[in-house]
């Protein structure tokens, strides 16, 4: 059963939406882990703060199954299909990693690319998996988390809202 990590942010009423696509990824995956909460400034336009968190979870569904989940996820949070990319948005979530899965296709490309380049999805996720090995690069996400510039791209870990 592949492990999955997803990337979950928000800029408009975070804790709330956050909350929210918690409780839902809690309902339809059950078991599902969660990195702690950080919050970190909008990357890619002026906007308010973002909080992210990362998920973990393990499921037999197909990756394009679970890209449909996380969509409805999304809407149910207020964020319609063609809401501008760089952009405040309610609610954001991004498959990182679907085990060993490398792929690049026009709607999903594996492992996320910009993964090793946003404290906010790597920080996250060296909290939950420090010992996942990365499926291209071959190295511990904790030793790339390591090297990475967080002085360049702080994050503050904020507590989970219910």
């Amino acid at each position: 059963m592949p492990q999955v990590y997803v990337a979950a942010g928000s800029n408009i009423e975070p804790e709330r939406h956050l909350a929210m696509a918690a409780r839902e990824l809690e309902r339809q995956f059950p078991g599902v882990r969660f990195s702690p909460w950080y919050r970190n400034r909008a990357v890619g336009f002026e906007g308010e703060d973002f909080v992210n968190f990362v998920a973990g979870l393990a499921t037999d569904l197909g990756v394009d199954e679970v890209l449909a989940r996380l969509h409805a996820i999304e809407a149910l949070c207020g964020r319609p299909r063609d809401a501008p990319r760089w952009a405040p948005r309610s609610m954001d979530l991004d498959i990182l990693l679907y085990g060993e899965l490398v792929c690049h296709l026009p709607h999903l490309k594996l492992p996320r690319p910009d993964l090793l380049k946003r404290a906010y999805m790597l920080g996250p996720l060296a909290a939950l998996a420090p010992d996942l090995v990365h499926p291209t690069q071959r190295q511990t996400i904790g030793e790339l988390w390591r090297r990475f510039d967080r002085a360049a791209h702080p994050l503050v870990e904020v507590r989970r809202a219910q």
